[in-house]
């Protein structure tokens, strides 16, 4: 393929959520209807094109197919976390890097609410009974009033505060600077003392942060001894974020009410492991971040930066640019 050849946006191959990457290029087709949008569908296909593309969009970039990209300006990752990416390399080919962070925001925050919700009012407890065709109350909680603590105030987190409003309850933001404030009643760092402090006022503590050093491991046994036993977690950022194990033995030891997980350590959860087993925990298959508004989402972030490139060039200052 000539340089003259060359498309103006290269979608790859890898899909998400269950749903075509067609439908991906397709919605960037809609919004660039003026530019060329190629699709490769195959192996040969991505090292075809992407030797003379300069700008391309996909779920990953692995180091192989990277060696073929000669002409590679911008890489648009389609996903919000971008460490799965060659970024070394990338940094050495002075390639600029966006993410998808935000869009995920509207279904993840949905996502929390329910399973907030679903433990509040004992949901599953319901649910048991209903398959029993046993029709006798049970105790339920009440969501106003309680203390909701968010760990991560990106986008995820900002849209579950935002869903969070209405309820009447008190918010703990979590952030590495807390100088930046947020959405919440009160934003802390995570310093032991303040982070110690906010676990043990918790009745739901909401976990929406990256994976780092700093997060990794967050909620080992310490944390669940401190936190309020009537509180309720909910993970929706990485399953390494809390130590599986202590995890387990807060449940069997009644440390904390129950915890809703749409993301485990290890990934796919064993069919055989004890999370399974447990009737206050509610797993989902890592599926909060299914929308079927995903690629459209992502093709608005992904047009507009094909746009300004168009306009400005080298100078563009480009949405979600993660790097340089």
């Amino acid at each position: 393929m000539s340089d003259a050849d060359a498309p103006d946006v290269l979608v790859l191959r890898k899909g998400t959520h269950g749903i075509p990457i067609e439908q991906y290029a397709e919605a960037i087709r809609d919004r660039l209807p003026d530019h060329t949008v190629a699709l490769a569908r195959t192996p040969a296909d991505e090292r075809e094109a992407i030797q003379t593309a300069t700008f391309v969009t996909g779920m990953t970039l692995d180091a192989d197919l990277l060696e073929h990209a000669d002409d590679l300006e911008v890489f648009a990752c389609a996903y919000a976390g971008t460490g799965h990416l060659p970024l070394e390399e990338l940094e050495n080919r002075d390639v600029t890097v966006t993410n998808a962070a935000g869009v995920h925001g509207p279904n993840i925050g949905e996502h929390v609410l329910g399973s907030i919700l679903h433990f509040t009012r004992r949901f599953h407890v319901g649910a048991r009974r209903q398959r029993r065709r046993e029709w006798r109350h049970y105790k339920a909680h009440e969501l106003q009033g309680s203390t909701v603590t968010v760990v991560g105030l990106g986008a995820i987190g900002q849209a579950v505060c935002e869903r969070l409003e209405p309820f009447g309850v008190e918010t703990i933001g979590v952030r590495y600077t807390p100088a930046k404030g947020g959405p919440t009643d009160e934003v802390i760092g995570f310093e032991d003392e303040a982070f110690d402090d906010a676990l043990a006022r918790t009745d739901y503590l909401v976990l929406a942060c990256p994976l780092s050093e700093t997060t990794r491991g967050l909620l080992d046994r310490e944390a669940f001894v401190t936190i309020d036993p009537d509180a309720v977690v909910v993970n929706v950022a990485r399953g390494p974020v809390i130590e599986t194990d202590a995890l387990v033995e807060a449940l069997r030891s009644n440390w904390i009410r129950g915890a809703a997980l749409d993301v485990t350590d290890p990934e796919p959860l064993p069919e055989d492991h004890p999370l399974w087993t447990f009737e206050n925990v509610q797993l989902t298959p890592h599926n909060a971040g299914h929308t079927p508004k995903y690629y459209d989402r992502l093709a608005d972030i992904v047009a507009e930066n094909r746009r300004r490139l168009d306009e400005e060039g080298d100078d563009a200052d480009l949405e979600n640019q993660v790097r340089p």
